[in-house]
């Protein structure tokens, strides 16, 4: 590890998590159908929550320190930021990613969850194609038992990053709010073309919920 990437370990998790955090205090907050991940919450079972890429940057504000959430983060320069910033929030971090250490760290998160835990996925990242869910959240919930609570988030005004996922940076004092979709449970005999169509089903259910979100915080 270079001398810069010490530094920037050092200092780049500690600042966005203050900077995050005040951002969250002005935020005009709104949750939305809350009760469909308060009916898992009081069963006491474990649950799997998705969310697109670009909206994950307030999550750990808003939630962190309510439940104790594990998330994975790849072994990479970049996962380690995202880990040293999540951990700021109370949330807890798996190793790995679609390309380097996915399976140990799919294996972990399967162990969480047969433990009743919570687990974070972001099912278009980490790197694309922004909007399209990828098979592995579904093998998850398959293998586990788990349903999978569909999350997003929208803010307005707002900066768009020109990025792949369009990553969404809330304004102080912006409009903003939760939104929580209904479970989808993958049953352990799904075959291929079932867990397929279980896939698309939560793709449409997200891209629905977070069109929802932002037209919650426009005013729609």
């Amino acid at each position: 590890m270079t001398l810069s990437d010490r530094v920037l370990l050092g200092f780049a998790p500690p600042l966005a998590h203050w900077v995050v955090r005040l951002l969250a205090l002005t935020l005009r907050l709104r949750i939305v159908d809350e009760e469909h991940a308060r009916t898992v919450w009081e069963r006491g079972g474990p649950v799997i929550y998705a969310i697109w890429h670009g909206r994950v940057l307030m999550i750990p504000a808003l939630y962190g320190r309510r439940r104790t959430v594990h998330v994975m983060a790849s072994r990479s320069r970049d996962g380690e930021l995202v880990a040293r910033f999540a951990r700021r929030f109370g949330f807890r971090t798996v190793r790995g990613s679609t390309s380097r250490g996915g399976s140990e760290a799919l294996r972990k998160l399967a162990r969480l969850l047969r433990q009743g835990r919570e687990v974070a996925v972001i099912p278009d990242g980490p790197l694309g194609p922004r909007g399209v869910v990828q098979r592995g959240v579904i093998a998850l919930a398959r293998l586990t038992g788990a349903p999978i609570i569909p999350l997003a988030f929208g803010a307005h005004p707002g900066w768009r990053l020109r990025s792949w996922d369009e990553f969404l940076i809330p304004m102080p004092f912006a409009r903003s709010v939760v939104c929580f979709g209904a479970p989808l449970w993958v049953p352990a005999d799904a075959d291929r073309p079932g867990q397929e169509a279980l896939r698309k089903e939560l793709e449409a259910a997200l891209t629905q919920l977070t069109w929802r979100a932002d037209e919650f915080v426009r005013g729609g």
